[in-house]
Order: C-alpha cells, then sequence, then structure tokens
C-alpha cells in the first residue's frame, strides 16, 4: 500500500525511532473538521437518538411507526454481526478476503429498504447490507470471498447484481440497465422500476463513474447514483480526490445532488425514496452522498492505522448508526429490554449458522468452470466439458 507523501516520514526529527509515519497535524484536523457535515446534511435522527424536524423530507417516512423503526435496527445488527463473523472468518484462513461494512449499516439499509421488487441494485463489494435487503442470504456471499464461485444468486430474481470489484464499473453497467428500463417504457405509472447503483468516495475518481454521469444525463435515466462516502479511499483522504463536497459534482452533470447522514438509517431511508420515485416518475438521475465512515479497514488485507488516527475514528463511535436508533427506541418508543435481548439471540444464531456454512463449504468440482459461460449451452462447450471430464477422471483413477 503506498503512503501519501505529505505524510510525516519516520526518521523525522522527534519521531521515535521506528515509529510508522503519522499524518501532520493540519491533516488531522481537517479530517476531524471534515465530521461537522454541514447545513446541507439532511439529518432526522441526530447522533444522541433524538428525532429532528425536516420538512423537506419528513412525508417521505410518515409510514414508519415502532414496528418498522425496531425492523430497521433488526436489520442493521444481523448485517453487522454477519460483518464481523466474517472479518473473524478471515483472520481464522476461512476466507481469503473480506470487505467490512463497519459503520456504512444505516447507509446501506436505509437505502436498501427503499427499494422495491422491480427495481435494480448494482452493488460494489461492500454491499452485504442491501444484498440482505433484497433476500439474499449472508452466506450466499461466503463463496466470493472464498473463491469457489462469483455469487449464489440470481440477479434477474432477486433485483440485485453481482458483486463488481473493478472500481467503479457497476456505474456503467447500472446506467445501461436503467437506460433500457426507460426505452421500455419501465418509467411513469404505478409499476414503474428504477436502478440503483452503489459505490464509495474512491469510485468518485474513476472514469467508468464519470462517463456513467454523462450517459444518465443524457437520456434521463432512471438512476440513483448511491455515493457511500466513507471518507477514506483506502489510503486517500476526501481532500486529495475532490475541491468541493461530492454531491455537489451532479450539478455539473445538469441533476440534483444530495447529502445525506450515511449514519441515519431514517434519513437514508427517506432521501432514497425521494430519489427512486423521482427516477421511477421520469426525473432521474439523481446523485445521493451519504455521508458516513469506514470504522474498520478498507478490506481485510489493508491496516488503517498506516493512514489515519485512533482519534479520529473515536469521534465517529459517537455517530455509531446502531446506537442512535437504538436509544431513539427506548427513550421514543417505550421498547424495552426484551426486544434488544432478542435481536441479540437472533444474531447469535444467524452467526453460528454462517460460521458453520463457511467451515463446511466444499470445493466446486471441475466442471464447475464450464458453468454460466454462455446463456444457453453448446454443443462445443459440452464436447469441451466432457472430454476435461474423462481427463480429470483418468489421474483419479490413478492413470498416468
Amino acid at each position: 500500500m503506498s503512503v501519501p507523501h505529505d505524510w510525516i516520514p519516520a526518521n523525522t526529527p522527534g519521531v521515535a525511532v521506528g515509529a510508522p509515519p503519522r499524518p501532520p497535524r493540519e491533516h488531522v484536523l481537517a479530517g476531524l473538521r471534515g465530521t461537522d457535515e454541514g447545513p446541507d446534511l439532511v439529518q432526522l435522527l441526530t447522533p444522541e437518538g433524538e428525532r429532528v424536524a425536516c420538512p423537506a423530507y419528513d412525508a417521505h417516512v410518515a409510514d414508519v411507526d415502532t414496528a418498522t423503526l425496531r425492523a430497521l435496527y433488526r436489520d442493521m445488527v444481523l448485517v453487522r454481526r454477519a460483518d464481523r463473523e466474517a472479518t473473524a472468518l478471515q483472520r481464522q484462513g476461512e476466507l481469503g478476503l473480506w470487505v467490512p461494512l463497519l459503520g456504512q449499516e444505516a447507509a446501506q439499509i436505509g437505502a436498501g429498504r427503499a427499494l422495491r421488487p422491480g427495481d435494480m441494485a448494482f452493488p460494489s463489494y461492500r454491499e452485504h447490507g442491501i444484498a440482505w435487503c433484497r433476500g439474499i442470504d449472508p452466506t450466499a456471499l461466503l463463496g466470493i470471498f472464498r473463491g469457489t464461485d462469483h455469487g449464489e444468486w440470481d440477479p434477474a430474481a432477486t433485483g440485485f447484481h453481482l458483486y463488481t470489484i473493478v472500481i467503479g464499473n457497476q456505474c456503467l453497467n447500472a446506467t445501461g440497465y436503467a437506460m433500457g428500463q426507460k426505452f421500455e417504457g419501465r418509467v411513469g405509472g404505478p409499476d414503474a422500476q428504477a436502478t440503483m447503483c452503489f459505490f464509495g468516495d474512491g469510485a468518485t475518481s474513476q472514469g467508468d463513474v464519470h462517463e456513467g454521469f454523462v450517459w444518465a444525463a443524457v437520456y434521463d435515466a432512471p438512476v440513483v447514483f448511491y455515493c457511500q462516502n466513507n471518507q477514506w479511499a483506502i489510503s486517500e483522504p476526501n481532500e486529495r480526490q475532490t475541491r468541493v463536497p461530492l454531491y455537489r459534482r451532479a450539478q455539473g452533470y445538469g441533476f440534483p445532488g444530495i447529502r445525506v447522514d450515511g449514519n441515519d438509517v431514517l434519513a437514508c431511508l427517506a432521501v432514497s425514496r425521494w430519489a427512486l420515485e423521482e427516477c421511477r416518475s421520469g426525473n432521474g438521475p439523481v446523485l445521493v452522498e451519504a455521508f458516513t465512515y469506514r470504522m474498520d479497514a478498507h478490506t481485510t488485507s489493508d491496516d488503517p492505522t498506516r493512514y489515519r488516527l485512533a482519534d479520529e475514528l473515536e469521534l465517529w463511535k459517537l455517530k455509531d448508526p446502531l446506537e442512535r436508533v437504538r436509544v431513539h427506541l427506548v427513550r421514543g418508543h417505550g421498547v424495552g429490554s426484551d426486544f434488544f435481548d432478542e435481536v441479540t439471540a437472533e444474531s447469535d444464531a444467524l452467526a453460528a449458522r454462517f460460521r458453520e456454512y463457511c467451515v463446511t463449504m466444499a470445493p466446486p468440482g471441475p466442471e464447475r468452470i464450464f458453468s454460466h459461460v454462455y446463456a444457453e449451452p453448446t454443443a462445443e462447450l459440452e464436447a469441451q466439458r466432457d472430454a476435461y471430464l474423462a481427463y480429470h477422471a483418468s489421474f483419479e483413477g490413478g492413470a498416468e
């Protein structure tokens, strides 16, 4: 991993011998000031769990009652627990890699629960919460990171595309899909559809994202570009990527951009509902910047202590997306400990099932390389498969 060039090197006078490079004081202060999200931020639940009025978006969550809030909290707890278990499994050698979502649960659950069955979602590789909302069991994600498959679900049936590893490439795929929705007359009317594309702040520096924005704007494609700004593109902070807040980039393409508190599940739900409805009615595209924070490593191969200080992480822990909903449920809705105990027990059961599934996964057979090559198998492909399996079987039988 590269280290930013203006960091204080380890051999600087006054720095202990052997100490890792650290960012200068000015950089740290800029990062901390960056957590003051500014007046344009849409927020419905404060970090203290207090419900605040937001006239522009309150109507979009008018139907959210105690039961809905409990369900949103449950979603976030279960997704976080699966994420934590997967990180532990990777450390124990059961997964080749894992991409944590710790701290981004509200941004994903809020957006995921705004999607309708007919909508389509295009993820990057961190959208475990969106997968959960689209009805995909967390165990279906394990094959990707264990190296046994590219994803066990059917994108057409679930409305959730397979994970995209190439940074930003899903923006092109999502834009093309949304253009198809418009060309096929699926915009406007009670059965209208929309597309939602998920990516991080680092992806906004990629050309694929720019091209997706251009095409979506030109064709009024019904696509919500949902940027989870978790402040760090691996080791690069926001100020290394943009001179303006990311949501304001939409102005240059001619469509609206909005910044929402990405640690506020209620605000993320409201803004996502609004943005999707804009697209379904023909007013898309829309850019949503969910202002959140990555509280873990970029991936399990990353060491965030090399490029950010603990003070920054501790500050964002005070804005934990789960805690503010828990406090709101207790203080504002009178939810007692029985509910939270039930959710904890359910998360424990999920973690146990998740682990058992992972450690007992069988490696795929050699015939797997011939699966899903084409939509329909060809005679030539089947002949190649049969020949290969016969060749493979000869070795299993002890032949030279």
